[in-house]
């Protein structure tokens, strides 16, 4: 994530503001611009921020009567929601007390996913523009369920489960709870589990089907990741019965990685996304390690509007372990259990690099239509 500014008065800011605390403005985020503006109304109405160079721009719906928005759209667009709440299709029964919130924090997520996956110019198609391609999000909630004294409760996992089908990824909003969330991390024996993961892992199976899919990186995949012919529920149900296995880290990012070929893409690509997040906001806020021992990891600064997914592999290896390494021992010296929990093996170090040469594709496929 890039770090911005006020483009009035130049305070930070971060992405999900709505307000500058410097000057006291509206702030929104420019999609088409990829920036965060400070907006003004103009006599008709329309928003103009000082960096939109004569463009003009209507706050999303959501952001105006839902409050779980801050972007905005070009004012000559027809649409009343943004480019990510209209992927959005169900939304939690804003009835319900604790939906409202569940809502926001799920938007808030989706928009880093949908941020991640425009910078890195992979295609974000809505499903209602195209049915059969396009992506939409549900969110979905466990039907209640009657407690002793008659009243609704939400009860423990339940019949929604968060995954992806022909391009609709259904979170379920128990997600969103972090004690639930974090009973669910604890009993599937997880190092991690966040809702932003949900996003990424889930939205990594509906790339496979766009960009891996019927290409000339389906045979490539199954050479690295396995066969994805073979039977997906069978594979996931002998996962769930043998239990974690005990030596999954020679090959896998994760326990469950292992379990099925499509379940190695989508943790593989949902770990990418990961650091390419956190290598881009490393490099934003100028963050370099210059140990006084020369066997100690060394970070260079970074170049300006340095992007994490783009570039050469092997440079953002090169960063990504010398992050990690101050990542996990600042958290220790908070009391906090280690900010990165994992290792990379050099087969999924070889799986991320097929990741990133596969977005590279797709991205520069992309670039060649517009």
């Amino acid at each position: 994530m890039r770090i911005f500014h006020c483009d009035h008065c130049q305070q930070l800011v971060f992405f999900e503001n709505v307000t500058c605390l410097g000057c006291g403005h509206s702030l929104a985020f420019l999609p088409d611009l990829d920036e965060i503006g400070s907006l003004e109304a103009d006599a008709e109405g329309l928003l103009r921020s000082p960096g939109s160079e004569g463009r003009t721009y209507r706050l999303c719906q959501n952001y105006t009567e839902g409050n779980v928005c801050n972007w905005a759209i070009p004012s000559e667009d027809p649409e009343p929601l943004c480019e990510s709440c209209r992927l959005t299709r169900v939304i939690p029964d804003q009835s319900v007390p604790a939906h409202p919130a569940a809502w926001y924090k799920l938007e808030v997520a989706k928009r880093r996913l949908i941020y991640s996956l425009l910078s890195l110019g992979l295609p974000v198609v809505n499903k209602t523009v195209d049915p059969e391609h396009g992506l939409a999000f549900e969110f979905l909630a466990d039907p209640p369920r009657a407690d002793p004294s008659g009243e609704p409760t939400i009860p423990p996992p339940g019949p929604v489960l968060t995954g992806h089908a022909n391009g609709v990824v259904t979170i379920n909003i128990a997600e969103v709870d972090d004690v639930e969330r974090e009973r669910r991390r604890t009993a599937l024996h997880e190092p991690y589990r966040t809702l932003l993961g949900h996003f990424r892992h889930e939205v990594g199976h509906y790339y496979w089907d766009r960009i891996v899919l019927g290409t000339d990186r389906l045979e490539p995949f199954r050479k690295l990741f396995g066969d994805d012919r073979k039977d997906y529920a069978k594979a996931l149900e002998a996962h769930y019965k043998k239990g974690k296995s005990t030596d999954w880290q020679a090959s896998y990012i994760s326990s469950y990685a292992a379990s099925h070929a499509w379940e190695d893409w989508a943790e593989t690509w949902a770990h990418y996304l990961h650091m390419t997040d956190t290598l881009e906001t490393a490099a934003a806020c100028g963050l370099s390690l210059r140990p006084s021992r020369a066997d100690e990891p060394e970070i260079r600064p970074a170049r300006k509007n340095w992007r994490g997914g783009l570039g050469k592999f092997e440079k953002m290896i090169e960063r990504w372990f010398p992050l990690t390494y101050v990542l996990n021992n600042l958290n220790r010296g908070l009391g906090l259990p280690d900010g990165y929990p994992f290792v990379l093996s050099p087969p999924v170090v070889e799986k991320l690099k097929f990741v990133h040469e596969t977005i590279q594709a797709a991205a520069s496929k992309e670039a060649n239509k517009a």
